[in-house]
């Protein structure tokens, strides 16, 4: 029996030292999964929201009634004249459920992609025993292209009812929508222009999201890794817990994408703010129709109206915005966003 004990012992012991221990998961090559991005993204933005909606509005309606030729005087005479007609809540915050709905469509993925994939490719670069931001700013481009791409397309139809909603209080009264709310404009224009119309003016929208986002979050990613090099932030760029570095950087950023997207943001609310008359006639055709009578009645430097309130308003937007995100993702995985 004794025998047998010893025999069974060493049997364990030999067990043992032949089976390794598990391997503990290291959290740096955990990737947050994809809905968890996507709703911090939607959350962020809407904080974006609720500051910058005002100039959203400004900016629509200088684009949609030739801001270019003097409708309004510029951005300060645009806010007074909105809020003066028609007060804060249905001028210069007309459509802001719009825009709450357009951060859970298109702002969720144009961040919550981004960041996915932004974070695959530093745990890729760690498993292959390289530097973690070891990634080709053209790679941060594409990234930008791919996730501002699809948000904007799933996003298009609370796009539409955005402009719809933010320029309908610079109409006579008679010829106003009034549209209750995000629900009631999506419902309304489904009914009475059929659902295809939601997606007026998709392919600039489109464009427009694609090269504002490629510029936007891969301008932010390559200029925060440069800031951080540079000395003037701190050790790594953490003076501030980072806030200094990321402000820059999205200020930066928001400029570049603001000068490669304005031209197409003006067709694009050009296209989604025109009346479709009872016999299916427009006042522009399409996309290129509407870039041609643009410039052929009010000059090239239309396609640049409301340039100083979109840019005003990208900037702050994207440094909460982004701030918000890459705070919020430090807060639950100890890794930054961007």
């Amino acid at each position: 029996t004794t025998l047998v004990n010893s025999r069974l012992a060493m049997s364990a012991v030999l067990q043992s030292q032949s089976i390794p221990p598990p391997k503990k998961a290291n959290p740096a090559n955990t990737a947050m999964p994809l809905p968890t991005r996507m709703v911090l993204a939607a959350f962020s933005g809407m904080g974006a929201a609720t500051c910058c909606h005002p100039l959203d509005v400004i900016r629509v309606q200088m684009q949609t009634t030739g801001g270019a030729t003097g409708a309004y005087k510029n951005t300060l005479d645009a806010g007074i004249q909105i809020y003066t007609r028609s007060g804060l809540r249905q001028g210069l915050y007309a459509g802001i459920s719009a825009a709450y709905l357009r951060q859970w469509l298109y702002g969720s993925c144009r961040i919550g992609i981004y960041c996915y994939l932004l974070e695959r490719a530093q745990i890729a670069n760690r498993e292959a025993g390289r530097d973690a931001n070891d990634i080709a700013f053209v790679s941060k481009l594409s990234m930008g292209c791919l996730s501002g791409g699809i948000g904007s397309f799933v996003g298009t139809p609370s796009e539409v009812a955005l402009v719809r909603m933010s320029a309908d209080s610079k109409a006579p009264i008679e010829q106003r929508r009034n549209y209750k709310n995000v629900f009631e404009c999506v419902f309304r224009i489904t009914k009475e222009e059929g659902v295809l119309n939601l997606w007026r003016g998709a392919l600039p929208t489109v464009m427009r999201a694609t090269l504002l986002s490629a510029c936007q979050m891969g301008v932010t990613s390559e200029a925060k890794l440069f800031l951080a090099r540079s000395g003037y932030f701190g050790p790594n760029g953490d003076y501030m817990h980072g806030l200094p570095k990321l402000f820059v950087a999205t200020l930066f950023s928001s400029f570049c994408a603001n000068i490669v997207a304005n031209p197409f943001d003006v067709i694009k609310s050009r296209l989604q703010n025109m009346t479709i008359h009872a016999d299916g006639t427009a006042m522009y055709r399409g996309m290129a129709d509407c870039f041609v009578k643009s410039i052929r009645a009010e000059g090239p430097m239309v396609l640049y109206a409301g340039f100083t309130p979109a840019f005003i308003k990208l900037a702050p937007y994207s440094v909460i915005s982004l701030t918000l995100a890459d705070k919020l993702t430090k807060a639950l995985t100890g890794k930054e966003a961007l």
